[in-house]
């Protein structure tokens, strides 16, 4: 398990901190500013303040206790940080899930958390309720924010939930090493692990990437496609922003192009995001898209991407648009946020920048030992933000959190100039007669011919045995292209033994609900010949 012991130059939190006291003590001298918009309405910081205390006191009168888990299952909206903050105020401990997932994935989680109560949007009320049927696990008090349709008993409404009882005048006396909440991991394969974070995890995170990287301001608004149940999107949308007292746009619905240029354009809220977090996917569907705002209607002076690597041509494509860079990183639900980025100063297309100050990075062999500049190696961090554990899972835990070192998963190249460039997750690279390949690489050549959308490559069998590349295209609408055409374009940009032996044209990639390609189902797909 790592230790989440500051690093050289930073300063111990104090022992007792609450989070959520924190970040509402550092937005107690305006409580006029607007913090959050959502479809419905906005909510200044004073009013938040009051409600994330009325939740902790409404929390704690079901008769939960310390460290008990309450699950949040909620489409972005101001409910969203009053519930996530008050149960972090009471003590408690929110476990934030996907919105995207099935009956039985909710159904495992409630078992999986324990959690006591719920915190739920109308919407996906009926998906709880199908979980609850399958789950033998009891919740004391089911939440709903929004409903759709009438309550049963056991249900109540936020509203009347915030109202029932009065502001907390104090919060749990907890340490910024207590658990704060869980997210679960979107993991390739098995079931999602449940991360556990501490109360001091999100600090460092604002700290170290939201204002020493992203250098975020008050006077920012900030709006992010990626949800806030992600660790990249909870930083984007909440933490971060509160950090320096900025304002957030939250969005319900799905980041389409349309619906993010509708932001963007100031249509919502009647305010303009000047700082916007996506994805490279949700990126490459803006810049095909007809409805593309022009540079001078939207006010971005910031654009962020993390999720998967950035193609070069994507950031140079949007960069002559907009005239805004976009700041790519990684980061990972173990590490809560991004530790390895280019800045808004210092952008280098292609790769993923340098240590974020406060972050270690190493690249190791299979043997161990870390690997030269120009090689692949697996990429190690070292930083205060990391993760506890994974919640009753004690061999991942291990294999993870290694001593100060937190195993990534993802291969890395190390550049002379101290830059990172992305090689694929570990168990995505491909070796080809004997030599490494990046699906990335080969995805991020494919995507720069004007006929193609997306590309995700993965290795297939060839009759003895070998490993062949193949590719699966998706093409922008009403383009055309042929297999040997993206061929010959591969090989004229990459070395020959790189270029895709296989093409096969789809309408449509599988991914997460993050936006990451699923290569382990194509996988699948061409191992069972559908």
């Amino acid at each position: 398990m790592s230790e989440d012991t500051p690093t050289e130059g930073q300063a111990a939190l104090p022992a007792v901190f609450n989070f959520a006291q924190h970040l509402l003590s550092e937005n107690a001298a305006r409580p006029e500013k607007t913090a959050f918009i959502d479809d419905h309405g906005a909510l200044s910081y004073g009013q938040l303040d009051e409600r994330v205390r009325r939740v902790a006191a409404s929390l704690r009168s079901l008769g939960l206790r310390r460290e008990e888990r309450v699950l949040l299952l909620m489409h972005d909206c101001c409910d969203w940080p009053v519930s996530f903050l008050g149960a972090m105020y009471a003590g408690l401990v929110p476990v934030a899930v996907n919105t995207l997932l099935t009956a039985d994935d909710y159904a495992y989680m409630l078992e999986h958390s324990r959690a006591q109560a719920v915190l739920v949007s109308g919407a996906l009320l009926p998906a709880l309720t199908a979980a609850m049927t399958k789950s033998d696990h009891e919740v004391t008090k089911v939440v709903v924010s929004h409903p759709a349709a009438p309550l049963h008993p056991a249900e109540v409404e936020f509203e009347a939930f915030v109202q029932s009882h009065q502001p907390m005048n104090k919060p749990a006396a907890t340490g910024s090493d207590d658990p704060g909440f869980w997210l679960y991991s979107s993991g390739s394969t098995g079931r999602p692990k449940g991360t556990v974070h501490s109360h001091g995890n999100p600090f460092w995170t604002s700290e170290l990437y939201g204002k020493g990287i992203l250098k975020l301001q008050e006077d920012d608004v900030c709006f992010s496609a990626a949800k806030l149940f992600f660790a990249y999107g909870l930083g984007n949308g909440l933490t971060f922003p509160m950090a320096v007292g900025a304002t957030t746009i939250l969005m319900g619905e799905r980041p389409t192009p349309d619906a993010t240029f509708k932001r963007w354009l100031g249509q919502v809220g009647a305010v303009q995001p000047t700082v916007f977090y996506g994805a490279p996917t949700g990126f490459a569907g803006m810049l095909a898209s007809p409805n593309l705002p022009e540079r001078g209607d939207v006010k971005l002076r910031l654009v962020s991407s993390a999720g998967e690597a950035l193609p070069a041509d994507l950031g140079e494509r949007f960069k002559a648009h907009f005239g805004v860079d976009i700041v790519d990183g990684i980061g990972s639900t173990e590490m809560l946020h991004i530790f390895l980025s280019n800045t808004p100063q210092r952008v280098r297309y292609g790769t993923t920048g340098w240590p974020v100050p406060g972050y270690t990075v190493e690249l190791r062999g299979d043997d161990g030992t870390a690997v030269p500049d120009g090689e692949t190696g697996d990429l190690y961090i070292q930083g205060p933000s990391a993760a506890m554990m994974y919640w009753g899972n004690r061999a991942k835990t291990r294999e993870t959190f290694q001593g100060g070192w937190t195993k990534s998963g993802d291969k890395y190249i190390r550049n002379a100039d101290g830059s990172y460039t992305y090689s694929g997750r570990s168990d995505d690279m491909l070796k080809v007669s004997g030599i490494y390949v990046s699906p990335f690489e080969v995805e991020a050549t494919l995507v720069q011919h004007t006929s193609v959308l997306e590309a995700a490559v993965i290795g297939v069998p060839d009759g003895e045995g070998l490993t062949k590349t193949k590719a699966f295209v998706v093409l922008k609408p009403g383009a055309v292209a042929t297999s040997e055409e993206l061929k010959a374009f591969v090989k004229d940009k990459l070395a020959p033994y790189k270029y895709p032996r296989q093409i096969a044209f789809v309408n449509e990639l599988p991914k997460t609900a993050t936006g990451k390609i699923q290569r382990f189902k194509l996988r699948d797909q061409e191992s069972s010949g559908s």
